[in-house]
């Protein structure tokens, strides 16, 4: 399967059919909105914390209103009067909480509380998740989507996310879960991997869909049916100038170094995180870290950094997406996106 380049002409063209309303909380720079319009939804409202993440939103997408307060100064009105609806006339309320403090097991007994520097501020995150989950009890939109790491479901933090098992034993008061479904909605969750869906990245996301109760209903995840698509392909036909190789030029730094001693395909035994690409095959996954040039992340078997053209098919993003001013900066939007391919494919497995 070859990968299709794409631009936000068709991301337009794609809302432009409205089969469905969205609104997005977390919505970043723009990666699960991005994927939402492509299945023909029509974005009535974000709301995202991080200045440069809304610049990098609004410069894509300047007719989307943008709720920029920290959501826990946000209601369930707010949203709805910016979007100009009522209660239970939402389609899809969607959301992705910053996810750190339930990536590692036992992560939540040790930062619980914590602020965690994010992009250009600082937040705490290990209560976003049941904030979202007041907005949405407070707004009973359809249907919701919600992703987060896949790391929530393993170990400790497991106990965070909960599950129907819980409830038989009288211990769901305070998971993610029965906090869902208290809201009034059906729960299944499933971790996802990009690289099934046209994205040429294994990136495994946590990805929970609620139906609301009174909807007769039952949801079933996208299926892998798409063929892998590799780096090969899907760099196909990119051209660059002498910006885009020196932006990503990493020789001078002890990385660069130890990445030409590496085989396509080939892990650092002194670097963990380093890892040499293979054109045959998919990349590994593109953190926000990657934009700094001395820092270990996956590289181009060339002997450098992903370009930021590589890192938009990597994550599966418009040709022409704005993405900031510097190379570290574009490449820290792409690494918190979701892939819309991905977002894409699950918006279509709702009843729309």
């Amino acid at each position: 399967m070859s990968y299709k380049p794409y631009y936000l002409e068709d991301v337009y063209r794609a809302e432009a059919k409205a089969r469905f309303t969205v609104i997005s909380t977390f919505a970043g720079g723009g990666g699960s909105s991005t994927g939402y319009r492509l299945a023909g939804g029509k974005i009535l409202a974000i709301n995202e914390f991080v200045e440069e993440a809304r610049s990098v939103y609004r410069h894509n997408y300047p007719h989307t209103p943008i709720l920029s307060e920290d959501i826990r100064e946000l209601r369930g009105t707010d949203f709805l009067n910016v979007a100009g609806i009522r209660v239970g006339e939402l389609d899809v309320f969607d959301g992705s909480p910053p996810c750190s403090s339930f990536s590692m097991a036992g992560i939540r007994e040790k930062g619980w509380g914590k602020e965690k520097a994010y992009s250009d501020t600082k937040q705490r995150t290990d209560d976003l998740f049941f904030e979202y989950a007041r907005i949405l009890k407070e707004i009973q939109p359809r249907f919701f989507v919600a992703e987060n790491v896949a790391g929530l479901t393993l170990g400790s933090a497991a106990n965070v996310l909960g599950s129907a098992q819980f409830g038989l034993f009288g211990e769901e008061q305070e998971t993610i879960y029965h906090t869902l479904t208290r809201a009034g909605y059906k729960v299944r969750y499933k971790v996802l991997n990009a690289k099934h869906f046209g994205v040429p990245q294994s990136r495994q996301r946590l990805i929970i869909v609620g139906v609301r109760n009174d909807i007769d209903h039952v949801y079933r995840f996208p299926t892998n049916t798409q063929p892998i698509v590799s780096l090969g392909e899907a760099f196909e036909g990119i051209t660059h100038d002498t910006n885009d190789l020196t932006e990503c030029d990493i020789s001078r730094f002890a990385v660069g170094k130890e990445l030409k001693k590496l085989r396509p395909g080939g892990q650092s035994e002194k670097y963990f995180s380093l890892n040499k690409l293979d054109p045959n095959t998919y990349a590994g996954t593109l953190t926000a870290t990657a934009g700094c040039l001395s820092a270990a992340s996956i590289a181009h078997w060339q002997d450098r950094k992903l370009s930021v053209k590589e890192a938009i098919r990597v994550q599966s993003f418009p040709e022409d997406y704005y993405l900031g001013d510097t190379y570290k900066n574009k490449i820290e939007r792409l690494g918190r996106s979701v892939p819309p391919f991905l977002m894409k494919e699950i918006a279509h497995s709702l009843p729309f």
